[in-house]
This record gives C-alpha cells, structure tokens and sequence, in this order.
C-alpha cells in the first residue's frame, strides 16, 4: 500500500470561522485583529449596515454572499426558502474556506452570533471569536456620555425589545446609570417605563441616533419631558422611527455636563458633505484631513489624463535618462510620476534607471508616488509646495559641481511656464515634456449632479481654475447655499467669473492649508449660531425651497 493512501474514510473537509465584531458604525473602531482577519478571509459575510465598514479591508475577490432574514411571511406566501446567515457560514467552512462572520458591535453583547457559534461547535468547525466596540458602550461614548466615575456608578444595560417587567422593576429601583437599546419611536414608552418602576422624572436622558457616525444625532431631556422635545422638535412621528437608538439615563447624561463632554458632534465640519473635485487617490490625504473635522468627502474627479497625441518627445526624454542626458528630472504632479512610470515598464526599465539622476519633487503627494516606485527625490519644496516653492530651494547650475545643465520636465500639456521660467533664470536647460493630456472627465452621475446644484453639498473645495471651470461644465453651478473654498486668488476670480460667491479662501497655496482653513470657517459658523442661541445646522440643511441665482 502507497503510503499516502488509506483505507480509512475520509472525515469532513473544514474551514475555520471568525465571529468578528465590527462596532457601533464608525471604521475607525475596527480593531487590529479584525483587520488582520479580514485580509485572509476567504468568504465574508457580514450584517447589510457594516458591509461598507469592513469590506475595504479584505482582499480583492473575497466572496460576499447576500444575508437574506428568512421571514414566516415569505415561507407562507410559497417565496422559495432563502438561505440565512448560519446557513451560509455552514456551507462554506464545508468547502474549506477561511469565514469571516461580522456583525454589528460586539458578537457576544450585540445580535444573536452565539447561535452560530453553537452551529460551528456542533459540527466540529474551529472558529474564533473577535471582540468588537459594543453598540451601548460606543455610542455613549460618542455623544459625550461618560458611564461610570471615579465612585464607580453602577452600569445596568437592557434591550427595551425584548425586557419584561421584572427587568423594568430591577433597573428602575437602581439609581445607576441605565443604558437602554431601543428604537426611536419606543423611546418614551421605555422612558414611561423606567418612570413607573421607580425613576424620578426629572432623571436626565440622552438619546443617541446612528451614533458613532457622521449622521450621529443626540437630543438631551429628561425622562419626563422626551416625549415633548421629540414632538416640538418635529422628530417624531417619522417614517424613520424604526431607527435604532441608545438612550441613557441618570446623571452623567445631563446637558451641562453634556455640553462640555460631546466631542464628536462638535467637529468643525461635523456631518458636512463636502465634494472634492480630485480621484480618490489624488485626494486620499485631504479626505482623511477632512474626515479628522467630521465631514464626510465625496471625490468627483473634474479632469481625466490620457497619453501625449505625439508621444515620440517622450520617449525621447527616457532615453535620455537612461543615457545620462539629464543632471535632474522634477516631477510636478501624481500623474507625471505615473506617465514616466508607464513608459519605464513599455521599455522594461526600473527605478535603477534614475542611477546618478537628481529626483524633485513639488510636494508630499508627488513625493510619496515616486517612493512608492522606490526612488527617493533628493529635493522637496521645505516651505509652500508649489513650483515658486521648489524654485525657492532649487539650486543655480553651478559648472563645477553640475557636469550636465540640463533638466527634464515631464508635465501636462496645460501646465503653466514659471517653473520653466525659473530653471531658465538659474541657468538651467530645460526639457519641456508633455508628458500627458488633460481633458474634461464625463459628468458624475445624475444623483451627484442633483446633489451639486440643489445644494445637497455644504461644501465644494476648488484646487485650481480648471476644477472650477471643469465642474461647471460637466456637473452645473454649485447652490448658492454651498460653502465655496478656494485654494488662491486667481482659483478664486474663476469661480467669481463663474457666478460663485467665495466664502473661504486659503492663506497658502496647499491643499491641506485650504481643508483647514474650512475646517476654521465651521467652527466660527457654529460658534456665531451657539452664541445667538440658534440650533447649529450645516449649510444644506437651509437651502430655500427655491434656487436664487448668485451674482458676480
């Protein structure tokens, strides 16, 4: 007998499963592990609110089975049985894949996953479990409302679903802090409930929608009066009632202590949706830099790049590199890196091609693209990160350090003349490159154009004259309710010839200078609103009924 055969039977084929808790909503709150779990995940099959949270984590071509709740409704009606989620889980880990299994919050505090696990025990399928920040815990924590103090306060927490009246008594004759999980239109019955059982009417509450994001909403009362602040507040009744909240109740949710404690929904651009006209990769920075102030980026790209119409200069200029033509290259943009990159693997050359060769860069963006090709610049502007920047520490050519003058500049076919210039006046030789062509990108989709011209946007963040002038062109004019940032002057004259009206204009020519100086102009706009004892709101949440033109 071979001695990699057996008569033995074969058992069953296994994969493992990881119950991974994805947390209360936020990204940020995933932790290390569940992101190490979710790179080596073979089939992930997560709750339909946190597929966005964890999906960006996993690795391309990770299956992502449909959860479908089957329902008695469908199973009556004849609609053929739809497979559930431990089902799923079941029939994957049978054919040896790596199951990851994500729910909202925490898998032993939040959701049912302990049924699952009990499956995966059964049938004799390892699995592992990853803690995740808890819904009642994060939540809280979000809208200020620390539960404990240095007294050690007792915490009880309920689901107001499914609690019976034994367990409104036990937390109603506490005087700790209770957090109840409910839903928005069920808040004053589990408030009438909690009153009945014993608690005082005037126990402060607070009550916390889509906690943990940036639509976080959290109005304070107590238990008394929750039910008016939501009816003068025009919040109930909604279509929206079936939410889910947390409310918590007792002292450490009052509103003076509140006031002080709310961190997250007083952000500067807390909930505001500010529209990047750049690709994702161009604007990944300034999106995370927005992000830090609360709002929530939408990158549309203006222009789109495409290859020189007459590409022989081009590769003239590359093989010029490759034979010591050059004493210097700069890069100008991502895109420049990318166009010299492209004709460096059509000749199958490497970043050992730039041997010998001084690299600048204009900024951080450009300087992290040629990293990432593994050529480190030996210049970066040290001030503004501009061209005038980088002429500003660009050395003269000098004939006895320089052995070459010459410098290639691979650029846009619209790029402006002062680095050219500049070079020239140091006594440089200059290869001006037009290394790609920028065009016009196609317009957005329909709902991104509604949103931009009926003031969904609060604010629209222009880098160049060309994103002004290009998203006119392919999405419309900006509401004139939509904060309008500038990152200079003449950006600023474009979209003024434009009929916008500039409300933020940044102190430096810099990408990250403009995201701040919004960020600065949030802040004094809440300030100015909480001063006039006016509710604070973001500026598309006052747009009129009707459109008015803006004037130049």
């Amino acid at each position: 007998m071979s001695p990699t055969t057996s008569n033995v039977p074969a058992g069953p084929v296994h994969g493992q499963v990881t119950f991974l808790g994805a947390g209360p909503g936020d990204p940020g709150l995933l932790t290390l592990r569940a992101v190490e779990a979710l790179a080596g995940a073979d089939v992930l099959i997560a709750e339909p609110e946190v597929l966005d949270v964890v999906r960006g984590h996993a690795r391309a071509g990770v299956s992502t089975p449909e959860l479908t709740v089957v329902d008695d409704a469908s199973t009556t009606a004849g609609v053929p049985v739809l497979r559930d989620a431990a089902n799923l889980v079941m029939e994957a880990v049978r054919g040896g894949k790596r199951v990851v299994r994500a729910v909202s919050g925490d898998p032993g505090l939040d959701g049912d996953a302990g049924a699952e696990m009990l499956a995966c025990a059964a049938e004799g399928v390892p699995f592992e479990v990853v803690p995740g920040v808890a819904t009642a815990v994060g939540v809280p924590a979000y809208a200020g409302v620390p539960l404990r103090d240095a007294q050690g306060t007792d915490v009880r927490f309920i689901d107001a679903r499914t609690a019976d009246a034994r367990c409104w008594t036990e937390v109603g004759a506490s005087d700790g802090t209770v957090v109840v999980s409910t839903t928005l239109d069920a808040v004053a019955s589990a408030a009438a409930e909690l009153v009945t059982a014993g608690r005082k009417p005037d126990t402060p509450v607070t009550v916390t929608v889509a906690g943990t994001t940036t639509r976080q909403r959290t109005w304070t009362a107590t238990l008394g009066t929750i039910a008016q602040v939501f009816k003068q507040g025009k919040v109930l009744p909604s279509p929206e009632g079936h939410r889910p909240v947390i409310a918590v109740v007792g002292e450490r949710s009052a509103a003076a202590q509140r006031d002080q404690l709310a961190w997250f929904e007083s952000k500067p651009l807390f909930g505001w949706k500010v529209l990047v006209p750049r690709t994702k990769e161009q604007a990944a920075s300034l999106s995370d830099q927005l992000r830090s102030y609360g709002a929530v980026p939408h990158e549309v790209p203006t222009i789109a790049v495409e290859p020189p119409r007459t590409p022989q200069q081009m590769e003239r200029a590359v093989k010029g590199l490759v034979t010591g033509r050059y004493e210097w290259i700069a890069f100008t943009s991502v895109n420049a890196v990318k166009a010299v990159r492209e004709k460096f693997e059509e000749y199958g050359l490497d970043a050992r091609a730039f041997a010998g060769i001084k690299v600048a860069a204009v900024g951080e963006q450009t300087a992290r693209a040629l990293i990432e090709f593994g050529v480190k610049p030996d210049l970066v502007p040290s001030g503004e990160q501009s061209a005038a920047g980088l002429l500003e520490d660009w050395p003269p050519y000098d004939p006895v350090f320089d052995p070459i003058d010459r410098v290639f500049l691979p650029r846009a076919d619209i790029a402006t003349e002062t680095l050219v210039a500049g070079l020239i006046e140091l006594g440089w030789e200059v290869d001006d490159v037009t290394a790609y062509r920028t065009v016009r990108a196609s317009p957005p989709p329909a709902e991104t154009r509604e949103a931009i011209k009926g003031g969904g946007f609060d604010a629209v963040l222009f880098t160049s004259s060309s994103t002004v002038r290009n998203l006119v062109g392919i999405a419309g004019k900006p509401h004139n309710v939509t904060v309008i940032a500038c990152i200079g002057p003449a950006t600023a004259k474009t979209a003024e010839e434009h009929g916008l009206r500039v409300d933020v204009l940044s102190p430096e020519p810099s990408v990250h200078k403009l995201a701040e100086a919004l960020a600065e102009f949030g802040a004094r706009r809440r300030e100015a609103a909480r001063e006039a004892g006016d509710p604070v709101t973001r500026p598309s949440e006052r747009r009129p009924g009707a459109r008015r033109r803006r004037t130049t």
